[in-house]
């Protein structure tokens, strides 16, 4: 699974074959979440009619604003209920957290996920009446970038996203996802409409990653940050030392992460 670059791509989009342990990392984000649960119970919104298309909303106060968290797993994997740990730490700051489930691959393109989370994010809008800050994790961080370039998030925050989906299709990731060069070029936000101060929205992406990924999604994170901030966009890329593709998201549970205070003083700049 070799890309034309002579990469081997399997092994850099991979990312639970590459990080062994990656099992107790996520046994951790389970614990996690439902001690937050217990200490915290959220609001349950539908979005849509299917049995996916809720989300849970952790509330800091019912002015407060609200943070949008999209889930990682190649949109083929997990859902809301694993995230709920990350609540505790935007909580203390005064920002709620809205944390929304989608269908999964195989059972749907990944063009309809995107449908389901513009869906939850314009639900958020509507609610609070403003745009919210957006962030999302791996395949989240992909989907992050896309609401911001369609104006529906105030800022996006971008943890390990996929931002170029043709690496993933010679892949065994893409025997779920069933990409075709037509379509991963379609739906990857490399070749979106870049926000500017003249598109009403957010012009606000930052590009985090672990320092301890793989070369190609270190070099995603950088592409992107580049190729937007070269067209006004105010961009911001970070490699987090001694994380890899699923510690990148243990600063997310300390409210005194530089990673949380961000995403908090992002959202109070909702638009």
């Amino acid at each position: 699974m070799t890309g034309k670059s002579g990469i081997d791509l399997e092994a850099e989009y991979n990312n639970r074959a590459r990080v062994p342990d990656h099992q107790a990392v996520m046994l951790r984000w389970r614990s996690a979440a439902e001690a937050a649960r217990a200490a915290h119970p959220p609001v349950e919104i539908a979005y849509g009619p299917g049995e996916r298309e809720g989300m849970d909303l952790f509330e800091a106060a019912p002015d407060a604003p609200v943070a949008v968290f999209l889930h990682g797993g190649y949109w083929q994997a997990l859902d809301r209920s694993w995230f709920s740990g990350l609540a505790p730490a935007l909580l203390a700051h005064g920002v709620s957290l809205a944390i929304p489930s989608y269908d999964l691959a195989p059972s749907v393109r990944l063009g309809r996920i995107l449908h389901q989370v513009r869906a939850a994010v314009e639900v958020v809008r509507t609610r609070t009446g403003a745009r919210p800050v957006v962030f999302g994790h791996s395949a989240g961080g992909h989907m992050a970038a896309c609401m911001l370039s369609e104006a529906r998030a105030s800022a996006a925050v971008a943890i390990s996203g996929v931002f170029d989906l043709a690496p993933l299709i010679p892949t065994s990731l893409n025997v779920a996802l069933r990409l075709d060069e037509a379509e991963a070029a379609a739906l990857s936000p490399i070749h979106w409409p870049v926000p500017n101060g003249s598109t009403p929205g957010g012009t606000v992406l930052d590009c985090v990653v672990g320092a301890e990924e793989s070369p190609e999604f270190l070099r995603q994170s950088r592409m992107m940050a580049d190729l937007w901030g070269a067209k006004g966009v105010e961009t911001r890329y970070q490699a987090l030392p001694g994380l890899n593709h699923f510690t990148v998201l243990d600063p997310l549970f300390d409210k005194d992460s530089g990673l949380v205070k961000r995403i908090a003083a992002l959202a109070r700049r909702t638009t």
